[in-house]
């Protein structure tokens, strides 16, 4: 369904390309200035230094994304962008399956392509992006977000917190007790609990330890500073 319903169509000028194959990057951005007209692309070739070129030069109009980066899991790359910039992502990669490409999508990819895809995927790709819609290639489907779902991906499960319900997870990682918690926030004692069961629904533990060990075994405070 379009994203923008005031029916503008959004425009293409400048990519940073994100991917940590030299030779792929100069592929890609010639292919999307033939297709698309891009005056600019950029490219890095993992996470930190497109987060730092972002930081340095501002968002581009659209990120190019390549999953399998050096320095990320899973989905965290993606889920780390799309904290700081507010721009489409979409996602080029090899690891191209209905349940990758509909978590990727899940997880807020505008669209996805896979790498071996022709130059006419692309076209329509960034058609589907200039009306506001997500784009899923032809050929695949786009599963619920609990068939797609990957018991092993921690990021994408910590992703699924709501802010509130993130700082509450940060401040068990502290040690803090829900009485604690709730007098930081703010809150009712009795709303942390609620919080807190969530959290563990979400992160598919047990215990409020399990979820603590979750966290600190990812970027969680990555994540949270990219939130802020």
């Amino acid at each position: 369904m379009p994203e923008h319903p005031d029916h503008s169509e959004r425009v293409f000028h400048s990519a940073l390309i994100v991917d940590d194959h030299p030779l792929f990057c100069d592929a890609l951005a010639m292919t999307l200035q033939a297709t698309i007209g891009l005056n600019r692309s950029d490219t890095a070739p993992d996470l930190v230094s497109a987060l730092e070129k972002i930081s340095g030069d501002g968002s581009p109009d659209v990120i190019v994304l390549d999953l399998n980066l050096p320095d990320v899991n899973g989905l965290e790359g993606l889920i780390r962008l799309k904290n700081v910039v507010k721009v489409p992502i979409i996602v080029v990669s090899s690891m191209a399956d209905n349940r990758v490409i509909s978590s990727a999508i899940h997880a807020g990819a505008a669209g996805f392509v896979p790498k071996h895809s022709q130059r006419e995927v692309f076209r329509a790709a960034f058609e589907a992006l200039r009306k506001g819609q997500r784009f899923i290639p032809p050929g695949y489907v786009l599963l619920d977000r609990e068939e797609s779902a990957d018991p092993d991906d921690a990021a994408t499960r910590l992703a699924s917190l709501t802010n509130q319900q993130a700082r509450i997870l940060q401040l068990i990682c502290e040690g803090k007790l829900n009485k604690q918690i709730a007098y930081d926030l703010s809150i009712a004692e009795t709303t942390v609990k609620a919080h807190v069961t969530a959290i563990m629904r979400k992160l598919g533990v047990q215990s409020r330890t399990q979820a603590a060990l979750i966290a600190k075994e990812t970027s969680f405070d990555n994540v949270l500073q990219d939130r802020a």
